[in-house]
């Protein structure tokens, strides 16, 4: 592929091959279809390096790229973003799902709001055989037009999974790239929510996938967490009280480094403050993947029907 593509995937992969082909082919399946696939591969040591070249030889929007050694999941996660070419931008995942016109309506919703920099839709989480466990309402003030109240609704509600919505390319470039103490992920959702409000398409289209060797789940604590994100985090100078330490000050960083007006960056040093002087409420910590199980048959959706690729996989 030579022109310069809409929208860029960044897809890090290590050791994947379970779901690695289902991804790709939800994916690839986009009724969307102005885009590159940057794969990275993190020195996988079963079968993602054949599947890889496999799809990138029958799809010239596959940009297959392998590293020699594991460099952890934060540095690779940065690389597929280095590496893309795109105005537009979207972390995937290995083991995620994807309805067949996510991108399409992801994309639409930047284009018809120029103000907003991250475009989203809703979600559920599915088990390992592609069921859905359990549906979630997404509840965050991030659409506010107010820095502040975007932030404190970030820092105070339960999160979605807005780190791997449809960004601004250009937005991401202006913020700290991702960092590997513990819930980097939030600080650096919170700091790109600083840049701009985000818009959820009101649609079912993402389906995060929890399964046993999903990396939450592999990796129970706080420091084997962040030893997988990033193996440099595995030395004595990298304690657990420092981990803490540290998404806490990546709050304060986020505040002082975004574009806000002074009467802005006080009212979310404000909300920070509160934030850490409270104690979690019942839930408000909790993964949506560990709420109750629902019956699917409640949901009006069918993962199946949404999904490009699935059935022709399961024929």
């Amino acid at each position: 592929m030579t022109a310069r593509p809409r929208l860029s995937i960044g897809l890090p992969v290590y050791n994947g091959e379970e779901y690695l082909a289902e991804s790709f082919d939800a994916l690839l399946g986009q009724t969307y279809e102005d885009f590159e696939l940057v794969v990275s591969d993190n020195a996988s040591a079963d079968g993602t390096e054949e599947i890889c070249r496999a799809y990138a030889a029958k799809d010239a929007r596959v940009r297959y790229l392998r590293l020699p050694r594991n460099i952890g999941a934060t540095p690779n996660h940065n690389r597929v973003f280095v590496e893309s070419r795109g105005e537009l931008f979207k972390w995937a995942s290995h083991d995620d799902l994807y309805g067949r016109d996510l991108l399409r309506r992801c994309v639409e919703a930047l284009d018809e709001r120029p103000d907003v920099i991250l475009a989203h839709t809703g979600q559920a989480v599915i088990d390992g055989d592609g069921q859905v466990k359990v549906p979630y309402e997404y509840g965050i003030a991030t659409d506010s037009p107010r820095a502040p109240e975007r932030f404190r609704s970030l820092l105070f509600e339960p999160g979605g999974d807005d780190f791997y919505g449809v960004l601004r390319a250009d937005v991401l470039r202006r913020v700290k790239p991702l960092d590997s103490y513990h819930h980097a992920d939030r600080t650096f959702v919170a700091e790109i929510a600083l840049h701009g409000p985000f818009h959820q398409v009101p649609e079912l289209l993402y389906f995060r996938r929890d399964h046993p060797t999903r990396a939450e789940r592999a990796n129970p604590s706080k420091r084997s967490r962040c030893v997988n994100l990033d193996p440099r985090r595995a030395g004595p100078l990298h304690p657990t009280p420092r981990l803490l330490a540290e998404y806490v000050h990546g709050f304060v960083s986020a505040i002082r480094r975004a574009p806000l007006s002074a009467a802005d960056r006080s009212a979310c040093y404000r909300h920070l403050v509160a934030w850490a002087a409270s104690r979690v409420r019942p839930g408000a910590g909790e993964r949506v993947e560990d709420r109750a199980p629902v019956d699917p048959a409640l949901l009006d959706v069918s993962v199946d029907a949404l999904v490009a690729g699935r059935e022709g996989r399961r024929a």
